[in-house]
């Protein structure tokens, strides 16, 4: 039987990342894909204080057994902050296969 896997997106302002990548590491994560992008939404609904959210952002991927998951996810929200509005988001999934990677 297979290794189940989980994939952990964040999205962080921009210069975020690294924190959360060395945080992801300290739990367990043997690796990470970082990719930028710009975000909407939230900074059009906070109005005047949108302007301090910056649409400009870093989308950090990480595939963990899924018996770490949880622990990977806490240090991730912990080192970004993520539970404050406007720092970021953080979602998991399921992943029915990997291939090239060697987690343990």
């Amino acid at each position: 039987m297979s290794q189940q896997n989980e994939l952990i997106i964040t999205v962080v302002q921009r210069g975020e990342a690294e924190a959360l990548i060395e945080a992801a590491a300290r739990a367990g994560a043997t690796g990470s894909t970082t990719a930028y992008g710009r975000g909407s939404g939230v900074r059009e609904k906070l109005g005047v204080l949108g302007s301090l959210i910056q649409p400009e952002k870093e989308v950090v991927f990480i595939v963990v057994p899924a018996k770490i998951t949880d622990k990977v996810l806490d240090a991730v929200v912990e080192a970004g902050k993520l539970e404050e509005p406007g720092m970021g988001m953080a979602i998991t999934m399921p992943l029915s296969r990997v291939v090239g990677l060697h987690l343990e």
